[in-house]
């Protein structure tokens, strides 16, 4: 493909055209589309969530007898684009730019950026929120004001929209850069909700009057409001175009150079033959490469900081939310690490596979290891249970059900998981093709089961009772955890070449 006799715009289409359909021929396309499928009906109760809350808001946007259309809407917007923020941070990740198979080709080296901000601002999933805003507008807009007040409010909400997502895209670069740079989401935050506690008249009303003020600009000079949030937009895309390929090309051109003072042995772990061979393999591989390292102390920031909210604080008191924060507790690392098992290994899985049983001790290693990271969360809850919170009985079982059946259920991800996550590079790799939607789905079914369950155990026996039965549940799988690995390993030979094909394809 060469860019002679096309356009800029042309160029940008066809770069598109050749990621979609990298993405369709490729193996993950395959195996995630009942998953998909099931992301897709998520996505339509959500719109049918948000429409249900529209119809509520326009019932107090008609009957308001002080406040227009556009100031209720807009006194929500910075609560909205928190809950909009927070979604996005749990489930979309920065995507990877497809930039290596066309960086020798003689195209401009900022087209492929280009094609990559157009993806990203095109996304289907800016578009969520329509589900409010529409009928919130066809309801309290359109017959109070006129349509044309009603065509210009939908464009500014969009473009705020947009705006928040290209906000959202350069907040996530940098952090995936170094976790310092969480410095600015938490600064614009803080300016954000700002007039709910700075000043004499600080307060909830004072911040929703604040961004109706914003809806009242809107309402009185909709070409300068709206002149205003494009070339705001235009400002973030020109930043984020900047950043991204500043980024992209810094790992293009990185040279890894090794200089190790000291290597450390671990010897301790000789005494269990290959097994700790392997567990040395898992501590060095989140000790040296950085995304392995960035998602361990993710889930380690997450432990220590829900750990806090259970033990110093009643806003999760409630029996059913604080079993909740328990058992999620327990479970940040397999859902972080564990979830993603033979992902970061299809980078040496030829290496793994030189040897009979090489797997089947890999997995034995990653268990106990896992196993044994569930002592952490254990030990900082230990404040609820002298506080009178929770009982040790509690913790107890909590922790034997998530190192019992949570992580059988992990380990079923082991035949699902065909493509190679990168050990270092964040920017630069197979468009979006590393969404796993059934790693997605199984590691929702890790929070929604168990507490399924408890629920269920809750109505027919007392709660001790409950705890006694998840203890000895959790303490049947871990003591049969050799006989499910060696099934899940069996399951995993049986598609082997498949596997094998899948992981090689996405390095």
């Amino acid at each position: 493909m060469t860019n002679k006799g096309m356009t800029r715009f042309e160029t940008i289409r066809t770069l598109r055209k050749h990621v979609r359909l990298s993405e369709r021929r490729s193996e993950v396309w395959k195996q995630n589309k009942v998953a998909k499928a099931l992301i897709y009906f998520s996505g339509v109760v959500t719109v049918l969530y948000l429409i249900f809350f529209a119809v509520m808001i326009s019932l107090i946007a008609n009957s308001s007898e002080t406040r227009t259309p556009y100031e209720i809407i807009f006194g929500l917007l910075p609560f909205l684009m928190a809950v909009d923020f927070g979604v996005r941070l749990m489930a979309q990740q920065t995507p990877s730019q497809l930039i290596k198979p066309y960086i020798l080709l003689p195209i401009p080296k900022m087209t492929c950026i280009d094609s990559f901000m157009v993806s990203s601002l095109t996304n289907g999933g800016n578009l969520i929120w329509m589900g409010l805003f529409l009928p919130y507008t066809i309801m309290s807009v359109v017959f109070a004001m006129g349509f044309w007040k009603a065509v210009v409010f939908l464009l500014a909400l969009y473009l705020i929209i947009l705006i928040w997502s290209q906000w959202y895209m350069l907040g996530r670069s940098l952090v995936n850069r170094s976790y310092l740079w969480w410095i600015v989401p938490a600064v614009v935050f803080a300016l954000l909700f700002s007039p709910w506690y700075i000043g004499k008249n600080a307060s909830i009303t004072t911040l929703c009057d604040t961004y109706a003020n914003i809806g009242l600009w809107l309402e009185r000079n909709p070409l300068l409001v709206l002149a205003a949030l494009v070339a705001l937009l235009a400002l973030l895309i020109a930043v984020n175009r900047r950043l991204q390929f500043r980024f992209v090309y810094a790992e293009l051109a990185k040279v890894t150079q090794t200089h190790l003072k000291h290597v450390t042995e671990i010897k301790s772990l000789d005494r269990f033959g290959e097994v700790g061979e392997y567990i040395k393999l898992e501590i060095k591989s989140i000790m040296r490469n950085k995304n392995c390292r960035k998602s361990f102390i993710t889930g380690l920031v997450f432990v220590v900081m829900f750990s806090a909210l259970i033990s110093f604080t009643d806003i999760y008191d409630a029996a059913y939310m604080k079993m909740f924060l328990v058992l999620y507790n327990f479970s940040i690392f397999g859902t972080m690490l564990l979830s993603r098992v033979m992902c970061f290994e299809g980078n040496y899985i030829d290496c793994l596979m030189t040897h009979k049983e090489n797997i089947l001790s890999l997995f034995k290693a990653k268990y106990y290891f896992y196993f044994s990271l569930l002592l952490l969360p254990c030990l900082l809850m230990i404040p609820i249970v002298v506080m009178g919170k929770a009982t040790v009985l509690m913790l107890l079982s909590f922790l034997l059900l998530t190192g019992g059946p949570i992580y059988c259920l992990l380990f079923i991800l082991v035949i699902y998981n065909k493509q190679t996550m990168p050990l270092n590079t964040k920017f630069i790799g197979k468009g979006s093709m590393d969404t796993n939607y059934v790693q997605l789905l199984i590691s929702m079914a890790v929070y929604i089961v168990p507490l399924v369950l408890v629920s269920l155990l809750r109505i027919m026996l007392q709660e001790n009772m409950v705890f006694v039965v998840l203890s000895v549940l959790g303490l049947g799988f871990i003591a049969t955890h050799k006989l499910w690995l060696r099934w899940v390993y069996g399951l995993f030979m049986k598609r082997r070449y498949e596997n094998m094909e899948g992981l090689r394809a996405t390095r």
